[in-house]
Protein backbone atom coordinates (compact mmCIF):
# COMPACT_ATOMS: atom_id res chain seq x y z
CA UNK A 1 0.00 0.00 0.00
CA UNK A 2 2.96 2.29 -0.31
CA UNK A 3 2.10 4.67 -2.82
CA UNK A 4 -1.86 4.38 -2.26
CA UNK A 5 -4.17 6.69 -0.42
CA UNK A 6 -6.59 5.18 2.20
CA UNK A 7 -8.90 6.65 0.25
CA UNK A 8 -8.44 4.54 -2.63
CA UNK A 9 -7.76 1.79 -0.54
CA UNK A 10 -11.17 2.18 0.90
CA UNK A 11 -12.90 1.91 -2.75
CA UNK A 12 -10.68 -0.92 -3.28
CA UNK A 13 -12.25 -2.70 -0.63
CA UNK A 14 -15.77 -1.35 -1.49
CA UNK A 15 -16.04 0.57 1.80
CA UNK A 16 -18.17 3.87 2.01
CA UNK A 17 -17.77 5.51 5.61
CA UNK A 18 -20.72 6.31 6.90
CA UNK A 19 -20.89 9.86 8.73
CA UNK A 20 -19.72 9.92 12.24
CA UNK A 21 -22.21 8.68 14.73
CA UNK A 22 -22.75 10.96 17.30
CA UNK A 23 -21.91 9.99 20.96
CA UNK A 24 -24.59 8.26 23.03
CA UNK A 25 -24.17 10.92 25.94
CA UNK A 26 -22.18 13.58 27.52
CA UNK A 27 -18.40 12.91 25.98
CA UNK A 28 -16.43 13.62 22.88
CA UNK A 29 -16.28 11.26 20.13
CA UNK A 30 -12.74 11.97 19.98
CA UNK A 31 -9.73 13.87 21.57
CA UNK A 32 -6.35 14.86 20.53
CA UNK A 33 -3.63 14.99 22.59
CA UNK A 34 0.40 15.58 21.23
CA UNK A 35 -0.45 13.60 17.91
CA UNK A 36 -2.71 10.80 19.58
CA UNK A 37 -6.11 10.63 18.33
CA UNK A 38 -8.56 8.70 21.12
CA UNK A 39 -11.47 7.47 19.90
CA UNK A 40 -14.23 6.73 22.34
CA UNK A 41 -16.06 3.94 22.60
CA UNK A 42 -18.13 2.80 19.23
CA UNK A 43 -20.40 0.00 18.43
CA UNK A 44 -21.56 -1.40 15.22
CA UNK A 45 -24.00 0.26 12.83
CA UNK A 46 -28.11 -0.40 13.24
CA UNK A 47 -27.64 -1.00 16.86
CA UNK A 48 -28.23 -4.52 17.29
CA UNK A 49 -29.01 -5.83 20.35
CA UNK A 50 -27.97 -8.88 22.16
CA UNK A 51 -24.91 -11.42 23.55
CA UNK A 52 -22.43 -13.37 21.54
CA UNK A 53 -23.04 -16.66 22.54
CA UNK A 54 -26.66 -16.50 22.81
CA UNK A 55 -28.20 -14.19 20.16
CA UNK A 56 -24.91 -14.23 17.94
CA UNK A 57 -22.57 -16.70 16.75
CA UNK A 58 -18.62 -15.84 16.71
CA UNK A 59 -18.85 -15.09 12.78
CA UNK A 60 -21.80 -12.30 13.61
CA UNK A 61 -19.78 -10.91 16.77
CA UNK A 62 -16.55 -10.62 13.92
CA UNK A 63 -19.14 -8.64 11.44
CA UNK A 64 -19.96 -6.28 14.08
CA UNK A 65 -16.69 -6.00 15.22
CA UNK A 66 -15.74 -5.10 11.47
CA UNK A 67 -19.02 -2.70 10.96
CA UNK A 68 -17.58 -0.87 14.70
CA UNK A 69 -14.00 -0.27 12.80
CA UNK A 70 -15.96 1.39 10.30
CA UNK A 71 -17.95 3.35 12.57
CA UNK A 72 -14.25 4.16 14.17
CA UNK A 73 -12.87 5.04 10.45
CA UNK A 74 -15.58 7.56 10.33
CA UNK A 75 -15.21 9.21 12.99
CA UNK A 76 -10.91 9.40 12.05
CA UNK A 77 -12.16 10.52 9.02
CA UNK A 78 -14.27 13.87 10.45
CA UNK A 79 -11.74 14.37 13.19
CA UNK A 80 -8.74 14.75 10.59
CA UNK A 81 -10.25 15.62 7.00
CA UNK A 82 -8.54 12.61 5.49
CA UNK A 83 -7.46 8.61 6.58
CA UNK A 84 -3.66 9.35 5.21
CA UNK A 85 -3.34 11.53 8.49
CA UNK A 86 -2.92 8.26 10.59
CA UNK A 87 0.75 7.44 10.83
CA UNK A 88 -0.29 4.42 13.00
CA UNK A 89 -3.32 2.39 14.61
CA UNK A 90 -1.33 2.35 18.49
CA UNK A 91 -4.47 0.15 20.66
CA UNK A 92 -8.04 -1.61 19.76
CA UNK A 93 -9.56 -2.39 23.00
CA UNK A 94 -12.99 -4.35 22.54
CA UNK A 95 -15.81 -5.62 25.14
CA UNK A 96 -17.65 -8.44 24.10
CA UNK A 97 -21.81 -8.74 25.32
CA UNK A 98 -21.48 -12.18 25.71
CA UNK A 99 -22.60 -15.35 28.16
CA UNK A 100 -20.19 -16.06 30.99
CA UNK A 101 -19.24 -19.25 29.20
CA UNK A 102 -18.40 -17.81 25.60
CA UNK A 103 -14.87 -17.68 25.02
CA UNK A 104 -14.02 -16.56 21.71
CA UNK A 105 -14.00 -12.57 21.97
CA UNK A 106 -9.93 -12.55 20.24
CA UNK A 107 -11.84 -13.88 17.49
CA UNK A 108 -14.70 -11.32 17.64
CA UNK A 109 -12.68 -8.32 18.13
CA UNK A 110 -10.24 -9.84 14.60
CA UNK A 111 -13.29 -8.05 13.30
CA UNK A 112 -11.41 -4.73 13.46
CA UNK A 113 -8.47 -5.85 13.42
CA UNK A 114 -8.33 -7.38 10.04
CA UNK A 115 -9.83 -4.44 8.87
CA UNK A 116 -7.29 -2.00 9.92
CA UNK A 117 -4.85 -4.00 8.58
CA UNK A 118 -7.02 -4.30 5.39
CA UNK A 119 -7.23 -0.08 5.54
CA UNK A 120 -3.82 0.54 6.27
CA UNK A 121 -1.45 -2.01 5.60
CA UNK A 122 1.64 -2.27 8.13
CA UNK A 123 0.44 0.58 10.03
CA UNK A 124 -2.83 -0.98 11.03
CA UNK A 125 -0.84 -3.66 13.58
CA UNK A 126 -1.49 -2.64 16.52
CA UNK A 127 -1.60 -3.83 20.21
CA UNK A 128 -4.93 -4.64 21.71
CA UNK A 129 -6.80 -6.06 24.59
CA UNK A 130 -10.21 -7.74 24.31
CA UNK A 131 -12.93 -8.19 27.49
CA UNK A 132 -15.91 -10.57 28.08
CA UNK A 133 -18.52 -7.88 29.60
CA UNK A 134 -21.88 -8.72 31.11
CA UNK A 135 -23.78 -5.76 29.93
CA UNK A 136 -23.05 -2.74 27.79
CA UNK A 137 -24.67 0.38 26.97
CA UNK A 138 -27.82 0.04 25.10
CA UNK A 139 -27.12 -4.18 24.73
CA UNK A 140 -24.95 -3.86 21.91
CA UNK A 141 -22.94 -7.24 20.78
CA UNK A 142 -19.71 -5.48 20.66
CA UNK A 143 -17.93 -1.37 21.81
CA UNK A 144 -14.71 -0.96 20.66
CA UNK A 145 -12.34 2.33 21.80
CA UNK A 146 -9.16 2.68 19.91
CA UNK A 147 -6.26 4.75 19.54
CA UNK A 148 -4.35 6.26 16.64
CA UNK A 149 -1.09 8.21 16.18
CA UNK A 150 -1.91 10.99 13.79
CA UNK A 151 -0.29 14.04 11.81
CA UNK A 152 0.03 17.16 13.95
Amino acid sequence: MTDQTVASRLATLGIVLPHASEPAAKYANFVKVNGLLFVSGKGPAGTPKGKLGQEYTTAEGYQFARQTGIEILAVLQTALDTLDKVKRVVKIQGFVNAVAHFEEHHKVLNGCSDLMLDVFGEKGIHARSVFGAVSVRDNLPIIIDSIFEVEE
